[in-house]
């Protein structure tokens, strides 16, 4: 073990044997690692002893500087607060979630006359009812499309709600009651979400006898149309209801949650049930230098730092804490919670289908991985780099004819795409269509932000295009003073065809050109199409919004505040279009004046 800033056996001595949370630092005071322990002398103490440490351990302790502790009064409070730690600074050895997006819900907003049912990601949710979560969007919308079938549901928004005079094409198809244009009274509409909530709850059984006494009493009652559309919301509440991969008591919310792999890897498999019916599993690879149980065990606290977690949580480990784990998440979910791994009946074949997903995933997690990194150490000799690249970045322009110019920046690493990292530029200040100036502006301000330390370094920049956007990418860098950076271009071939790329290195008069199934060009190629796509997007997105206010924009005194309430309180600009003076005049900060001057504007010639 190497010598070290401070004397660790004399820090060791000093440790109580007490619950707290350690914190290791580097030279440079960068927090490299957090951990949690019962008592903080063993805990601490176990890495300075003179047993053998795993390689990533060793590793990682050769860096060690410094290492703090604070003292807790309880496991459970150790838990937490470590929880808290690694989110907000995100430590080098700690685990990490690749993945961090939020679970989608199925949420009901109130204070609606005609509430309607929508897919809701993120923390803050508005006040209503919510169902969830979901472990991915497409099992919301699956629920959400057969909801409304059955139902009739509303899936437009308010402000579109608000400014229809008749009804649209979801009524036509039978998806939506019309209640925007009165089709259907609030109190059958209410008696319908009523139902359709009843079915989110678990309670389809209730609804189905209800919609069957409600069928039998219109045909004793000769209304056989009204009893043909019970019949057939009949028949799609079964769909729905037979629609499911397993089945158990109908109010059980359970989470089983399998982890595989060995410390520095791991997959771990979440399949979500709720009321019974399993929705699906999404899968997570943190990266932990921990052991399996340890990593599952900080996994399920981050897990369920994002949403409360359900009644039972199954895990397919034992783990050392489980008692102090169970607390912490019962405070967080303001009720019991049972975690356990169960050992017969439904929750075990819950928790075995959880692990065998867990085990495919990280198959081919590993074979996309070891695919990866082979195609990465190619591109680091076809390009003549001293070292595989570990980090590469790509960029790209996209407009139409000269308008909404953006630049996109995308980042694909050992494993895969780094979507935290991509990033967007809005080119300004250059002449329509030159795509060479928007490349320079692109990777001069890109160049800066790397040569401030507020970007990681790349080990390759990759720019879509020829040997012209290659040396104005270079002159961008070159007025960052971003130097030292290895960057090539890739154009498309003589016929535009896939397969036919070229890559282009600063200095060479010759093209590289790679054989079409060549898994370094395949890679290359994933890498550009990434970059197009995410341009395009962005061009989109800016396109539209211009669009959006361009009209609006020539009003005189319209500022940006109100051409942005306008455009809210009519649902868009048709809706704007389509108002009189007096309508406009009941948007936000609109008086009479600006009305009239709206509507001339909108409207030249017009009496």
């Amino acid at each position: 073990m190497n010598e070290r800033p401070f004397d660790a056996k004399s820090l060791v001595a000093s440790l109580p044997r007490r619950p707290g949370v350690y914190r290791m630092y580097d030279a440079e005071d960068h927090l490299i690692y957090v951990g949690k322990a019962a008592s903080l002398r063993d805990r601490v103490g176990s890495y300075f002893s003179s047993r053998a440490q795993s390689p990533k351990v060793a590793a990682m302790l050769r860096r060690v500087a410094r290492l703090d502790v604070t003292v807790v009064n309880s496991e459970t409070e150790a838990l937490l607060l470590e929880c808290n730690l690694i989110k907000a600074h995100r430590p080098r050895y700690n685990i990490i979630l690749r993945d961090d997006k939020s679970f989608p819900f199925l949420i009901c907003p109130s204070g609606h006359q005609f509430p309607r049912l929508q897919l809701w990601r993120g923390t803050r949710r508005p006040p209503g009812r919510e169902f969830g979560p979901f472990p991915n969007a497409r099992a919301v919308k699956e629920v959400l499309q057969h909801l409304q079938k059955v139902f009739h549901i509303r899936n437009c928004r308010d402000s579109f709600f608000a400014h229809r005079s008749r009804p649209c094409l979801q009524y036509q198809i039978g998806r939506c009651s019309a209640p925007c244009v009165g089709f259907i009274t609030p109190e059958a509409y209410g008696r319908d979400l009523k139902q359709a909530i009843q079915v989110l709850d678990g309670q389809g059984e209730e609804v189905s006898a209800a919609l069957q006494q409600r069928m039998e009493q219109a045909a004793t009652e000769l209304r056989f149309e009204e009893a043909a559309q019970l019949r057939d919301q009949l028949a799609e509440l079964q769909e729905v209801r037979t629609r499911q991969i397993a089945t158990g008591p109908r109010t059980r919310d359970v989470d089983a949650i399998a982890l595989v792999g060995e410390p520095g890897g791991y997959a771990v498999s979440v399949l979500t049930v709720r009321d019974g019916q399993s929705l699906g599993t999404v899968h997570h690879f943190p990266v932990s230098l921990g052991e399996p149980a340890e990593t599952l065990a900080a996994f399920v606290l981050l897990q369920y730092s994002r949403t409360a977690p359900p009644a039972e949580v199954l895990i397919n480990l034992s783990l050392p804490d489980q008692e102090a784990l169970a607390q912490a998440l019962a405070s967080v979910a303001a009720r019991a919670v049972r975690l356990y791994q169960p050992e017969r009946g439904l929750p075990r074949s819950w928790v075995v289908q959880a692990e065998e997903n867990a085990r495919q995933a990280w198959r081919s997690h590993l074979a996309n991985h070891d695919a990866t990194a082979e195609a990465l150490a190619g591109i680091g000799k076809v390009l003549g780099l001293t070292q595989s690249p570990a980090r590469i970045e790509c960029f790209d322009i996209s407009h139409l004819a000269g308008e909404g110019t953006v630049a996109s920046c995308v980042v694909f690493g050992a494993d895969g795409a780094e979507k935290r990292s991509y990033r967007r530029y809005n080119i300004e200040g250059v002449a329509p269509g030159d795509d060479y100036a928007a490349i320079r502006q692109a990777l001069e301000r890109h160049g800066a932000r790397i040569a401030s330390g507020d970007r990681a370094r790349p080990d390759l920049v990759l720019i879509d295009g020829g040997a012209g956007q290659l040396s104005a990418a270079l002159e961008g860098l070159q007025a960052a003073q971003c130097s030292g950076l290895n960057v090539a271009s890739v154009s498309k071939g003589p016929d535009r065809r896939v397969g036919q790329e070229r890559l282009h290195l600063p200095g060479e008069a010759h093209a590289i050109t790679l054989a079409p199934d060549s898994p370094v060009l395949h890679l290359i190629q994933r890498i550009r199409d990434e970059a197009h796509r995410f341009a395009i997007t962005g061009h989109r997105r800016r396109r539209a919004r211009r669009f959006r206010e361009s009209v609006l924009e020539a009003v005189p005194g319209l500022g940006p505040a109100r051409r942005r309430a306008l455009l809210t309180h009519f649902g868009g600009l048709a809706g704007v279009l389509r108002a009189g003076v007096a309508d406009l005049q009941q948007a936000p900060g609109v008086g009479a004046g600006m009305a009239q001057s709206i509507y001339d504007h909108l409207h030249p010639g017009a009496p």
